[in-house]
């Protein structure tokens, strides 16, 4: 790489707060002690259970799902102290709860999400936190009405590489930032979203009408219910589940807010079964900051995921908690060019004290700087961090991390992703309607 040594660092990581309005119940419960109500106790529901509740003060008494299994898991993960309800809505109906945990399909977000804030319950839902961009607005609407506290799920944003390599690109490090790629890529079945299906699912353990909801009518099927991502009518597949945490990230880092052109491109080669959406998407974004992002994933190859952002000056590379600062070592040669001028030309152009200054000759070596510099993050990982400040914002009613309008711009990207790859035409973003438009 023609530099010789390495600059390693540990990132430590911290946490950070913020200020809102409106209290929440749990100011009069003994110790400052938040309930906490999950809905949707699947996979990723059980693991925010898991280390939400190790948190001090936070107390988990609720769990919902509508596979009964699960519900039974989660609450078993409680030590059996939380209620298992048969419907969501008992959850907020509860005056024994102050938060809501939503870890639903993308389809119920929504509903599930303005129910609670109506109900007068802070809000933790994971990405994306919508299943279609119009649901967006709707949902700042009922924040900013309520006066409750929502903070979406895409927790990278609080890891300290990030934190990381967003001072670096502030403080001006990389110069003139004009490219981002980004990539999320995966093997395996499982990474498809192909899940196994528990043996004693049935139509007497899962509540086929519950998970429909807002839904299309479909017949009962084993496929869609555990393996939803799958399909179009409940998750936008790749987009929604994997670029808004790269979009998320991505405009946090470059405190950007929504690209205003977007054109992306989708197929399906490999996962055909139970699967409608694309097993390979790319997609490129145009930002009016200036500067261009480059989207990608497929299921069909494991080559390194994580972001890549390169500067006039330097260029940083973030890979799993290990962030790479890489200085530039371009320099002007027109050398190749000017020889093959006429002779006296050349000599002439060479004895310019301006191209003397800006040109390094073939025959010179190129100063190659050294302060490359490599981070590595340690301490507790992102999701823990996440989660920390979000129940931090509902004891201060401060504002979270990430707040409704940054959830709803990073899922809208995702949505006018896959509906340029459907369509096959670019679209722009209007800034002052906070939707989408079709390119001219």
């Amino acid at each position: 790489m023609n530099r010789r040594e390495f600059m390693t660092n540990s990132l430590m990581v911290g946490v950070g707060a913020s200020v809102a309005r409106s209290g929440f119940a749990g100011q009069s419960r003994a110790g400052n002690r938040i309930t906490v109500g999950l809905i949707g106790s699947g996979a990723r529901g059980q693991e925010l259970l898991q280390e939400a509740a190790k948190l001090p003060g936070v107390e988990f008494v609720g769990v919902c799902d509508a596979y009964k299994g699960r519900a039974e898991r989660a609450r078993a993960r409680t030590n059996g102290k939380a209620t298992s309800f048969a419907d969501y809505r008992q959850i907020l109906d509860s005056k024994d709860v102050d938060v809501v945990v939503i870890a639903t399909p993308d389809h119920w977000h929504k509903t599930m999400v303005i129910e609670a804030l109506e109900a007068g319950k802070d809000v933790y839902i994971e990405k994306p936190l919508t299943y279609a961009v119009d649901e967006g607005q709707q949902i700042v609407d009922a924040v900013r009405k309520s006066g409750r506290i929502l903070q979406v799920g895409s927790q990278v944003i609080s890891s300290a590489t990030v934190a990381k390599a967003r001072e670096m690109i502030q403080a001006g490090r990389l110069g003139q930032i004009t490219l981002v790629r980004a990539t999320y890529n995966r093997n395996t079945a499982e990474g498809a979203w192909i899940y196994p299906i528990p043996p004693d699912a049935s139509e007497r353990t899962v509540n086929w009408e519950q998970f429909l909801g807002p839904a299309p009518r479909r017949p009962f099927s084993l496929e869609r219910f555990f393996r939803w991502r799958c399909y179009w009518d409940y998750s936008g597949g790749i987009a929604t589940d994997l670029f808004v945490h790269l979009v998320t990230t991505i405009h946090h880092m470059m405190d950007a807010k929504m690209p205003r052109h977007i054109i992306a491109s989708g197929e399906l080669y490999r996962w055909k079964d139970s699967r409608e959406v694309p097993d390979t998407v790319n997609a490129i974004l145009l930002y009016p900051e200036g500067f261009t992002v480059n989207l990608s994933s497929t299921f069909n190859n494991t080559s390194e995921s994580g972001y890549e952002i390169f500067g006039t000056e330097a260029s940083i590379a973030i890979r799993g908690g290990t962030l790479t600062f890489a200085p530039e070592n371009a320099y002007e040669n027109n050398r190749w060019v000017v020889e093959s001028w006429p002779e006296e030309l050349g000599k002439a152009y060479y004895a310019d004290p301006k191209v003397q200054a800006r040109e390094t000759p073939s025959t010179w070596k190129p100063e190659m700087k050294e302060n490359r510099e490599v981070w590595n993050e340690r301490g507790r990982n992102a999701m823990v961090i996440h989660l920390t400040r979000f129940f931090d914002a509902v004891r201060a009613r401060t504002a979270p991390v990430e707040d409704a309008a940054v959830g709803h711009r990073a899922a809208a990207v995702a949505h006018l992703i896959n509906q340029s790859l459907r369509e096959k035409k670019p679209l722009e973003w209007d800034f002052q309607r906070e939707t989408a438009r079709r390119s001219a």
